[in-house]
């Protein structure tokens, strides 16, 4: 085994634990917005989870978070929540944030 073998190995490994990581962070954003909007709505605890959880599947519509942030808008908009774009938006980075942190910290790393 050669020295670039082993650089190539090393940034294979390393490409597919961000990649993993990233996932995690998106999945468990995807999660707290559920969870956000659901108290929005006025949820009960059950009806929370599971929007949550279809918050989480919204998001393999498209790439990227368009498809969450109309899926939030639509489900907020319909359940009278007196909500727009920008607001989602606010939501969706904060809980980013929060995300990114819950997960590092779950990770030590």
């Amino acid at each position: 085994m050669t020295t670039f073998d082993d650089r190539e190995r090393a940034f294979e490994s390393k490409y597919a634990h961000d990649e993993e990581l990233k996932f995690r962070v998106i999945a468990r954003r995807n999660r707290l917005l559920g969870a956000w909007a659901a108290r929005q709505m006025g949820l009960s605890e059950a009806e929370a989870d599971a929007y949550a959880k279809d918050v989480i599947r919204a998001d393999f519509e498209e790439a990227g978070e368009e498809d969450v942030v109309r899926k939030l808008l639509g489900d907020l908009t319909a359940a009278g929540v007196d909500t727009d774009d920008t607001r989602i938006r606010e939501a969706l980075a904060h809980k980013e944030a929060e995300a990114r942190r819950q997960v590092m910290d779950q990770t030590n790393l």
